[in-house]
């Protein structure tokens, strides 16, 4: 594996740089630094200038948006796009539903759903776990029976990120009961949030703020050709989903410029010159080249595009140093961050007051995509072969 990059790759990632330090406003930019987004309207702007340039959904299929380009040059523009601090395309559009749709879907799903999820004219929800299926997902009892041109929908989903925003809801549902396989009997449906008997309820976290909800479902009737691929296929889907899902989740460069946030205020604060604060800065710089030297090789092992199943090591390591980077800002904010929005009248800075939510916020980044636990399962049996 050659990590140095290319003339041509350096070319192309001096071409991303400049793109996106220039045409994505640095007013959003700035505001995605600190993790204080309007939302949703700095994601939609973002997302939809970068479709206007052909750069929202590389990873898609050339004839609806995707680019041809290399793992590597995939992994550039990822790499890029963070270090900018640029919103990144809605990850339930990009990487979930809209690839799902690219592969299985008919082409009356495609040409219907594709170019609106691009553009993020469609905000779209995922419809997963439940009260009492979340990692073990196959164990989802949200049923949906077949009634002439529809199905009828009832059940329940929970933790269903930013589902206040969306305009429709990918949903695994069970479609028969009664499969030999519990992975059998489930299908993929696709319905607006606002259809009779959909109820969205809001999930208060433990950061203060409302990101997730639970989502009700009693009687919600759905057209039968908004089902993607065919009935009871939906598992199959499911795990294609979460491949492309856990692919690029390991944040890494996200995670370089929080460890570099935290080494300004650290040098600022003068806590960098404890040497014992400063051994565990530099562990985490370490693991995290580390972490950016198997994404690159796994980059370039995945030529043929499919899901790599090392990504769950990516996923893994990546939470873990992604919590890391908060944990060291609440040390170096100290008793500045035990404020939860003061505002400027305090001498508590703004910076200080978000540490301490977003180290509880990023407690979910070890759940999410499937829980590290799921993930060393997966290592172990996939990789490992144990």
């Amino acid at each position: 594996m050659q990590l140095a990059l290319t003339d041509e790759e350096s070319a192309f990632r001096d071409e991303l740089r400049t793109f996106f330090t220039t045409e994505i406003p640095a007013e959003i930019r700035d505001r995605a630094r600190r993790a204080e987004l309007n939302w949703p309207d700095d994601v939609i702007t973002a997302q939809r200038i970068l479709n206007a340039h052909g750069l929202a959904v590389p990873g898609w299929p050339v004839e609806w948006g995707g680019k041809d380009w290399t793992t590597i040059q995939h992994q550039i523009w990822l790499d890029e796009l963070q270090l900018a601090c640029v919103p990144e395309p809605l990850n339930f559009n990009v990487k979930m539903v809209g690839p799902v749709i690219a592969e299985f879907g008919s082409q009356a799903l495609k040409e219907r759903f594709l170019p609106a999820t691009a553009n993020l004219d469609i905000w779209w929800c995922q419809g997963f776990s439940e009260p009492d299926a979340g990692s073990d997902l196959a164990s989802l009892r949200c049923t949906a029976v077949r009634d002439g041109d529809s199905y009828v929908v009832n059940g329940q989903k929970t933790w269903t990120t930013l589902g206040q925003f969306a305009d429709w809801i990918f949903c695994l549902v069970r479609t028969d009961p009664q499969a030999p396989k519990k992975q059998a009997g489930i299908s993929f449906l696709l319905f607006r949030v606002d259809t009779p008997g959909v109820t969205m309820r809001p999930i208060k976290l433990i950061d203060g703020g409302y990101e997730v909800n639970e989502v009700f479902f009693s009687d919600v009737r759905v057209p039968a050709d908004q089902l993607v691929g065919q009935e009871n296929h939906g598992w199959a889907y499911a795990k294609f989903l979460l491949g492309n899902e856990r692919t690029g989740i390991a944040g890494v460069t996200r995670t370089k410029v929080a460890l570099a946030e935290v080494k300004a205020r650290a040098a600022d604060s003068g806590l960098l010159t404890d040497p014992l604060f400063a051994a565990r800065l530099v562990e985490a710089e370490n693991e995290l080249l580390a972490l950016e030297l198997t994404q690159a090789r796994v980059a370039a092992g995945s030529a043929d595009g499919k899901p790599n199943p090392a990504s769950s090591v990516l996923k893994l390591r990546g939470s873990q140093l992604q919590q890391a980077a908060t944990e060291l800002l609440v040390e170096v904010a100290g008793p500045d961050a035990l404020p939860f929005e003061a505002g400027d009248d305090l001498a508590s800075p703004r910076w200080a007051q978000a540490a301490a939510p977003h180290y509880l916020n990023y407690r979910k980044t070890s759940i999410y995509g499937g829980s590290n636990e799921v993930q060393r399962n997966i290592i172990s049996s996939t990789i490992l072969g144990l």
